[in-house]
Order: structure tokens, then C-alpha cells, then sequence
């Protein structure tokens, strides 16, 4: 039996165990906001330890989560020395949305049905830390010499931009792995991803009483015409295509809104917070610089109107580094193997936290347990779910890449 069967039958003998695992980090809510997501750091560690696999726990500092917007933030990197040689890190992300309504499915009970595992970070990413880990323990298990080491890094912050996640790691030289998989969907290698700005607007006019709307500005409908503005920049991005595969066009949603204090009175002021991806190809400077232009036309256009801008987050996108193709090969090899299908290698219309990773000069991919789409996996929706084979097949791929890379 070759090595990479005895990964698989190691897996396929240990599945129960890691479905078990899986259940146990959704039972843990990790909704971001309110973002307190020190007791599943804790959690998790306390899992790991079962394993005979000691987390090291760095917290972020109060005052920093505190100024993100979230309540506590404690990072784990576990750390598996084999000797000399590449160290290949493994992250995955465990704060997620809040579940929201329109479950039939408890969002935290790892409820299974028809061979699916339902629950929030079901399919994003908790299902990872799940196929990371008995990917390693299987590779660990075939007690065959290895070069190199592995860690594994759970975070929490990939919803808020991943600055006090992967970010804040690498910035206090915790870490510095030679290649990276972070967790993503089993049916496609990403190498490239799209960056994003997101940014607060805050639209001044002047409150007044309903009865004589006159002596009042209007803030809403200052508003309003910033966001026609705004909207109407979708038509001319989708004649900016990217050479990407995956990749499409830029876009722009105004995701929340809020303003007002009583139907009887003009609102005086009205915030809306706008999201605009931005591709591979495009330079975030340019783009903000363009979006400000338009906010400010707009306004300019609105008598007795004013506005504050706010960027919130500003996430480059991810861009392939020459150093992540023995990756791409060995997952696209043992893909092809254990799913039975081509595995291409694209880009992704998705931010994430991995593009930290690039910044610092880690060759990185993404690729893990999910289905095709993200809309199959309903991440960020009602009755997220995981289909288990997938789980199940994406270990052995996983456990075969690192068998390769550091036998």
C-alpha cells in the first residue's frame, strides 16, 4: 500500500472522529459582530490537546479588538517540527456573520441530514479546521520521515479584514511559513482573488418638522442622489473585464443604511455603508480616489448638503507569487485522484484574509472542504451546510499535498 492509500484509510477510519470534531467547533457560536470569539479559541485548544496537539494561544489586546469594533480576538498556531525543511502553514478562520433567520436548521447544532453537516462556518471555514487537522494527524500517523514542519493557524478576524488575524501574526513575527493553504472549496484551487474598500458615508443636511419641510434639508434625498450616483458606476464597471478566470468585473453594493429619527421630521442625517470590489488588475487608490469623485459631484449637486467619508477597510487583492506552483500541482494532482474530476486553478470573485499572507511574501493557494459554489454551501445564508463526502475527500487531498511537499 502506497502512502498516500494509507492516508486515505487512515481518514476514512478516523471520519466519524472528525465529523465529531466539526460538530463540537459549530456548537461554539462565533457570530462577528458582536465578534467574542476568545471562548472558541479556547474551545478549539482544548479539542487540539485531546489530539496530543498543543495550540499556542496569542490574545490580541483589548484596546486593538476594541477599536476593530469586536470583543476579543485569542489566535491559535499549532507548530509540528520534522526536521529541516519548508514550514507549510494551514489557515482557516472560525468568526462568521451572524446566522440571521430562515433556519430550518439549528445555526449551532452540527445538525446531520442526507449526509450533509448544517450549522454557521459549516462550509466557512470551521469545516477546515476540521480537514487541516486530521489531514496533519493522518500524515503524522504514517510515521514516515518528513522534511519541513506544518503549522496549523485558526483565527478570527477574517470578517472585520483579518488585520488582528493572520495580520496581526505575521506584523508580531509569530509566524513566517515558507508556503500557505488557506481554507477554501474542494472543486477549484484559488491562486487570485479579488481585493475590497469598503467605506462609511455620512450625508449632513438639516433636521426640520414634516409640517414645513422648507426651513429643513433633506438628507435622504441628498442621499439618494449620492447612491444613484453610485449605482450607476455598475454600468461602466462591467466594461472593465480582468485576464483572471473567476474574475469578472468590478462592482459596488451599498450594503446598510440607516438615518432619520421620526417619519414626522425631515432627517437632518443618513449613513450608508458602500462595498466595491475591485479586481486583480485595478489600483486601490485609484479606485477610492474615483469614488470619493463621484460622492463629492453628487453632493456638490444637492444645495445645503455635506458629507464625511470614512474608508472602513481597504483589502487588496490576492495575485499569484511564483513560489505556490508546487502547490497548485500537487492539489490539482491529488484532486483529480480522489474527486475524479479536473481541478482548475482560478481566481475568486471573494476577499479574504489569505492576501496577508502575499503581502508578506508567502506563496499561498486556498483550498479546502466546500462544494462548487458558494451559493451551493448558502455561506452567509439560512441552513449553511457541508456536503460530509466533501469534507471526507478534501482531507485526503490535503494530507496527500503535505506528503508530497515534505516527504
Amino acid at each position: 500500500m502506497s502512502d498516500h492509500e494509507k492516508l486515505d484509510a487512515w481518514i476514512d477510519a478516523h471520519f466519524d472522529e472528525e465529523v465529531r470534531f466539526l460538530q463540537e467547533l459549530i456548537r461554539v457560536p462565533t457570530d462577528t459582530p458582536p465578534g467574542n470569539n476568545a471562548p472558541h479559541a479556547e474551545r478549539t485548544a482544548q479539542l487540539l490537546r485531546d489530539f496530543g496537539m498543543e495550540a499556542e494561544q496569542h490574545s490580541v489586546p483589548e484596546s486593538e479588538v476594541r477599536a476593530a469594533g469586536l470583543q476579543s480576538i485569542t489566535n491559535l498556531i499549532v507548530r509540528r517540527r520534522y526536521g529541516d525543511g519548508p514550514t507549510i502553514a494551514l489557515n482557516a478562520h472560525g468568526d462568521v456573520v451572524p446566522p440571521g433567520e430562515g433556519w430550518t436548521h439549528d445555526p449551532y447544532g452540527g445538525e446531520i441530514e442526507d449526509g450533509r453537516i448544517y450549522g454557521r462556518a459549516a462550509a466557512v471555514s470551521k469545516c477546515d479546521f476540521a480537514s487541516f487537522t486530521f489531514a496533519v494527524r493522518a500524515l503524522e500517523a504514517l510515521d514516515a520521515k518528513l522534511k519541513g514542519g506544518i503549522e496549523l493557524h485558526f483565527t478570527y478576524d477574517e470578517e472585520f479584514g483579518g488585520e488582528l488575524g493572520p495580520g496581526w501574526l505575521l506584523k508580531h513575527k509569530l509566524t513566517r511559513p515558507d508556503l500557505m493553504i488557506a481554507a477554501g472549496f474542494s472543486y477549484e484551487v484559488v491562486t487570485a482573488h479579488n481585493g475590497c474598500l469598503q467605506m462609511e458615508v455620512t450625508v449632513h443636511g438639516k433636521m426640520a418638522h414634516a409640517a414645513i419641510p422648507d426651513t429643513g434639508v433633506d438628507a435622504l434625498q441628498g442621499a439618494v442622489q449620492i447612491l444613484n450616483a453610485l449605482y450607476a458606476q455598475n454600468g461602466l464597471y462591467k466594461q472593465v473585464t480582468s485576464k483572471v478566470k473567476g474574475i469578472t468585473h468590478p462592482y459596488l453594493n451599498v450594503g446598510q443604511i440607516e438615518g432619520g429619527t421620526n417619519t414626522n421630521v425631515v432627517p437632518g442625517k443618513v449613513v450608508f455603508k458602500l462595498d466595491r470590489r475591485m479586481i486583480p488588475e485595478e489600483n486601490p487608490v485609484e479606485v477610492e480616489a474615483s469614488i470619493r469623485q463621484v460622492i463629492a459631484e453628487a453632493a456638490a449637486r444637492a444645495p445645503g448638503i455635506s458629507v464625511d467619508i470614512r474608508r472602513i477597510l481597504l483589502a487588496n487583492s490576492l495575485k499569484p507569487l511564483p513560489g505556490n506552483q508546487p502547490l497548485v500541482a500537487a492539489i490539482q494532482q491529488h484532486g483529480r485522484e480522489i474527486f475524479g474530476q479536473e481541478i482548475p486553478a482560478m481566481g475568486s470573485p471573494l476577499y479574504t484574509d489569505v492576501r496577508l499572507y502575499g503581502e508578506a511574501g508567502v506563496p499561498g493557494v486556498i483550498y479546502g472542504a466546500g462544494p462548487r459554489t458558494v451559493l451551493e454551501s448558502h455561506a452567509k445564508r439560512a441552513d449553511e451546510r457541508l456536503e460530509l463526502e466533501d469534507l471526507r475527500r478534501a482531507t485526503k487531498v490535503v494530507a496527500r499535498t503535505l506528503r508530497d511537499l515534505l516527504g
